[in-house]
């Protein structure tokens, strides 16, 4: 029951630091072509779980219940992959398939290097 506790937290925090990051950036970008707040947020996110397990593996460790905490729960609630999905798709219905697949490419690619990056970092 702890984990499911700790799950249900840090998706809780995680969500409303997306729905923060992704907002701000909008707003920021008006009209902006690409979806600038998914992508931040997954690259961010990417960068935070590689980092996680690069503490995990070269330090101390990281515990089990902060694991549980925060890359199921915080991780879990704050990346956007379906966000990602729904607006690639929304891209290539509209007809702009170059920034279809740039959107792909930046939050793919980026995506793994921020996961190699992060987890580089602090391992």
């Amino acid at each position: 029951m702890k984990h499911v506790l700790l799950v249900a937290l840090g998706g809780a925090i995680g969500a409303v630091a997306r729905y923060g990051l992704a907002t701000r950036l909008t707003s920021e970008a008006p009209g902006a072509s690409l979806p600038w707040g998914t992508i931040a947020v997954n690259l961010a996110g990417c960068f935070l779980i590689g980092a996680l397990v690069g503490a995990s593996q070269s330090r101390d460790g990281v515990p089990e219940m902060a694991r549980v905490f925060l890359m199921i729960g915080v991780l879990g609630g704050f990346t956007t992959f379906s966000a990602f999905g729904l607006e690639t798709i929304s891209l290539l219905r509209s007809g702009a398939h170059g920034l279809a697949a740039l959107n792909v490419a930046l939050q793919v690619a980026g995506g793994l290097f921020g996961v190699w990056a992060g987890w580089t970092a602090l391992a």
